[in-house]
C-alpha cells in the first residue's frame, strides 16, 4: 500500500515514524497529515532515500535542480552537483537532464545521493521521440507510459507530471493573446505542440488513471506540474495559468482519492503581490495540498542574482504556506549551473525557506538564541548556530581583528564589546531571558 493508503486505514509506516522526529511530531500527527493529503513522504519502494515530509505545519522544504543540456552533457559534472546540492542542505533533488544518455545520467545521480530524487518524465519522452523520429510530435503515447515507468522503476520518488495541460487551458491562452513571456516550461511548450500538431488531447489528462497506476505501484508522488507557469511578472496569474491550477487542484483530489501521494505545483514569476493570492487560491482550492513552488522570481531584470529575486519570493511563499520551494541559481535565464550556481542557489532558498518559516512556524528560537551569542562576543557559538557556520568562520579568519573579541569590521570601536565594559555579561544575559 501507499503512504496515504496506509494512513487512511490508521496505519502508522515505518516512513511516517522516521520523518516525525525531523519535525519534532509524533507519527501520528504525520500519519493524518499524510491521510488527510496536507502532507507527502517521497519516496519509491525501489530505492532507500533519506525522508522528507512535505506540507503543512511541517519546515519548508528545498529542492535543487540538475541535469545535462543539449549543449552540455557531462555525466560526471551533474553527479558532482548532486553531491554538492545534499552537502548544501537541500532536502530534496531534481534530475531534470534532455542531453545525453539519459537513462545511465538519472541511475548515475540515483547512486550517488541519499536525496529524494525527482523527475519530469515528459523531458526524456520527447527526448527518445527526437532521437527515434526526429520529430518530437511523433511522441507516442507508449513511449509517454514507457518513460515514466522506466523512471519509478529506477527509484524516482516524486514526479513532476503536465496533466493539467488541456485543450481548455490551450484555448485560455489563446483567448487573452498569448503572454508577454510565452511559454517557460520546457515540458510545457513541447506537449502544448503536441497537442496542436496532432489536434488530440493531452494523453497524460485523458488517460490520468493510467498515469496514477505507475506511480502507486512504486509509492512515487505525482507532482502535477504548471506546464503554463508564468515565466514574466506580467503574465503572473493570467487566466491560463489560474485554468491550469484548477484543473490540477481537481486532480489532486481524484489521485488522493485513488490511493496516490500527490502535490500541486506553482509558478515562476510573481510580483510580490501576487504571491499571497497565488499560494492561498491553491491552498483553498486543492484543500491543502502540498505546494511546490520554483521560486517564485520577483523581477524580471536581474539576470545573474536571480537566485536573489527567487529568494525573496520564497520568503513571502513560504510564510502564506508554500510547502517546498525549488532553488533558483545565479545562472537562471544565462546558462548551465556550475557546482558553485548549485551551491549558491541552494543556500539562498535556505535562507528564504528560514525567513518563511519564522512567520509560518513561529520558529525564532534559533534567531534568539543567535542574538544572544552576538551580544556575548561568543564566535563559536554563532558559528555553531548559523545555518553556513563554517563559511562564517572562513570569512572571519581570512581577516582576524587585532582584539580577539571584535571582528575587523569595527575592531576596537564595536558596539557590544563598548557597552559589555559597563553590563556584565551574566546581568545582561538575565534581563533578556
Amino acid at each position: 500500500m501507499t503512504q496515504i493508503e496506509c494512513a487512511r486505514q490508521g496505519i502508522v509506516t515505518k516512513e511516517m515514524e522516521e520523518v516525525a522526529g525531523e519535525e519534532s511530531k509524533s507519527a501520528e500527527e504525520i500519519r493524518e497529515l499524510v491521510a488527510a493529503g496536507k502532507a507527502v513522504i517521497p519516496n519509491n519502494t525501489n530505492r532507500r532515500a533519506r525522508l522528507v515530509s512535505i506540507g503543512g505545519g511541517l519546515r519548508t522544504k528545498v529542492n535543487a535542480s540538475i541535469g545535462t543540456s543539449s549543449d552540455i552533457a557531462d555525466v560526471s559534472a551533474e553527479v558532482e552537483k548532486a553531491i554538492a546540492a545534499e552537502e548544501a542542505g537541500a532536502d530534496t533533488l531534481m534530475e531534470l537532464s534532455v542531453g545525453g544518455d539519459l537513462d545511465l545520467i538519472r541511475r548515475e545521480v540515483l547512486s550517488a545521493t541519499n536525496l529524494s530524487v525527482g523527475s519530469v518524465p515528459l523531458y526524456q519522452a520527447f527526448a527518445e521521440a527526437i532521437r527515434r523520429y526526429h520529430d518530437p510530435n511523433k511522441l507516442t503515447e507508449e513511449l509517454l507510459f514507457d518513460v515514466i515507468e522506466r523512471q519509478c522503476a529506477d527509484g524516482i520518488s516524486f514526479m513532476a507530471i503536465h496533466c493539467g495541460i488541456t485543450r481548455l487551458t490551450i484555448e485560455r491562452l489563446r483567448k487573452q493573446g498569448y503572454r508577454y513571456g510565452g511559454l517557460v516550461s520546457r515540458g510545457g511548450s513541447y506537449m502544448v505542440g503536441w497537442m496542436l500538431h496532432n489536434d488530440r488531447e493531452n494523453p497524460l489528462y485523458e488517460k490520468f488513471d493510467r498515469v496514477v497506476e505507475i506511480l502507486k505501484r512504486y509509492d512515487c508522488v505525482l507532482s502535477l506540474g504548471n506546464g503554463l507557469r508564468a515565466g514574466a511578472v506580467h503574465d503572473s496569474l493570467d487566466r491560463a495559468q489560474v485554468q491550469e491550477l484548477v484543473i490540477n487542484c481537481e486532480l489532486v483530489e481524484i489521485g488522493q482519492n485513488m490511493g496516490c501521494q500527490m502535490m500541486c505545483e506553482g509558478p515562476g514569476h510573481l510580483p510580490l503581490d501576487d504571491i499571497e493570492a497565488n499560494v492561498k487560491l491553491q491552498k483553498r482550492m486543492s484543500m491543502d495540498a502540498p505546494f511546490y513552488v520554483l521560486g517564485p522570481i520577483t523581477t524580471d531584470v536581474a539576470a545573474g542574482y536571480d537566485h536573489i529575486s527567487a529568494a525573496i519570493g520564497a520568503a513571502q511563499a513560504a510564510r502564506y504556506g508554500a510547502d517546498l520551494i525549488c532553488y533558483v541559481t545565479p545562472a537562471e535565464h544565462l546558462a548551465l549551473p556550475s557546482k558553485e550556481d548549485v551551491v549558491e542557489g541552494v543556500r539562498a532558498a535556505r535562507i528564504a525557506a528560514r525567513v518563511g518559516d519564522m512567520v509560518k512556524l513561529g520558529d525564532t528560537r534559533r534567531d534568539m538564541e543567535m542574538s544572544k551569542a552576538r551580544r556575548d562576543l561568543d564566535w563559536e557559538a554563532q558559528f555553531r548556530l548559523g545555518l553556513f557556520g563554517e563559511r562564517a568562520r572562513e570569512i572571519r579568519d581570512s581577516r582576524m581583528p587585532e582584539e580577539p573579541d571584535t571582528c575587523t569590521m569595527c575592531g576596537s570601536f564595536c558596539a557590544l564589546d563598548n557597552v559589555n565594559d559597563h553590563f556584565s555579561r551574566s546581568l545582561a544575559a538575565g534581563a533578556k531571558k
